[in-house]
């Protein structure tokens, strides 16, 4: 059994398995997950809450024990070589890892002498870092005094100090505003563009959408689908057509079930205050639209094609929008029954 993997495989799992225990019952959290990661690219881990992304994380970074399947990380056997794996990655968790008590200096230079460096060392790779991430106004301040955006950047150059070949990010944005996200998605390409690997959890699709090279989209503990952000629009959206109807907010539905029922219509969505839809051929189903909608005397405000997203590919695999997946009070997407759906 090998213990090293090319070094242009960043990542590599099979079969990764892992359940867990509640009220004496096994729920399976990772079911069967198989990856590949190239070396030098960001890689997007794209899935609503509770579909397993954290857990993969976890086992890959060696924080969890996987119930079967194996994983390579930067070179390392996941399994029978934990240790190689930990000095060789950097990890920046939901709840981040700095000291609120100590200023952003301290947590750098208490960092580099944890990864046994010389003091003169750590003080010159703090500077690098303070000056990378643009830190250097507020690095003499004690961390619970920091914006989230600046604890955010601060984690993140704590997560890379030590020159990690492989750099996991879980869910790095949550809670920040815009401009600071935006910041950060820069520090990240910046990073990459340095030979950095980033695999990165989120699940905001704008997000997946803008930073990846490469992602994989998961649910019920299994990819669903994976290539490029424009492979994965191209291949399983087909086009999509954005209708908003004049009347009022309450009568999308009514509105949504008619087009619904369209043959050319792959399947429909409510989505702020319109109804997207994604079809086979956008110039005959746009007629077909215009005549429905015009034979029940419905009024429109506007109408276009809309780019393909990640929602829709999420909607294809799945009979729901990646949006609504996580919040249980969200009502599903509305799919044509299988018989009828046409392949996009």
């Amino acid at each position: 059994m090998p213990v090293t993997e090319p070094a242009q495989i960043a990542i590599r799992a099979h079969g990764l398995r892992k359940s867990f225990r509640v009220k004496d019952e096994a729920v399976a959290a990772v079911s069967g997950l198989d990856l590949t990661v190239a070396a030098g690219q960001i890689f997007g881990f794209l899935g609503p809450n509770g579909a397993g992304k954290t857990t993969t994380l976890r086992m890959l970074t060696t924080l969890l024990s996987a119930d079967a399947g194996e994983a390579f990380v930067a070179g390392a056997d996941v399994m029978r070589r934990p240790q190689q794996v930990r000095r060789r990655i950097g990890y920046v968790g939901q709840l981040g890892g700095s000291d609120a008590s100590a200023t952003g200096l301290e947590n750098l230079l208490l960092q580099a002498r944890l990864h046994g460096m010389t003091a003169a060392a750590a003080a010159s790779r703090a500077q690098d870092l303070i000056n990378l991430f643009d830190l250097g106004a507020f690095a003499g301040r004690i961390v619970r005094s920091y914006s989230g955006g600046q604890r955010r950047r601060l984690e993140v150059a704590l997560g890379i100090l030590h020159h990690p070949q492989v750099l996991f990010l879980d869910e790095p944005t949550t809670g920040l505003d815009p401009q600071n996200r935006a910041n950060l998605w820069d520090q990240v390409r910046q990073l990459r563009d340095g030979g950095t690997t980033v695999f990165l959890t989120t699940h905001y699709l704008d997000e997946a959408d803008q930073l990846s090279d490469r992602l994989a989209i998961i649910d019920c503990g299994r990819v669903i689908a994976e290539g490029t952000p424009a492979q994965l629009k191209q291949r399983y959206s087909g086009d999509t057509v954005s209708i908003t109807p004049a009347g009022p907010p309450d009568s999308l539905p009514a509105v949504e079930r008619e087009l619904a029922g369209i043959p050319l219509v792959v399947s429909t969505r409510i989505q702020d205050g319109s109804i997207r839809l994604a079809v086979t051929d956008a110039t005959p189903a746009l007629a077909a639209i215009f005549a429905v909608l015009d034979a029940k005397g419905i009024a429109i405000r506007a109408a276009a094609l809309a780019q393909p997203s990640l929602d829709d590919v999420f909607l294809h695999e799945t009979g729901r929008s990646l949006r609504d997946a996580g919040s249980p009070a969200s009502g599903p997407a509305t799919p044509r029954p299988a018989g009828e759906q046409v392949a996009a």
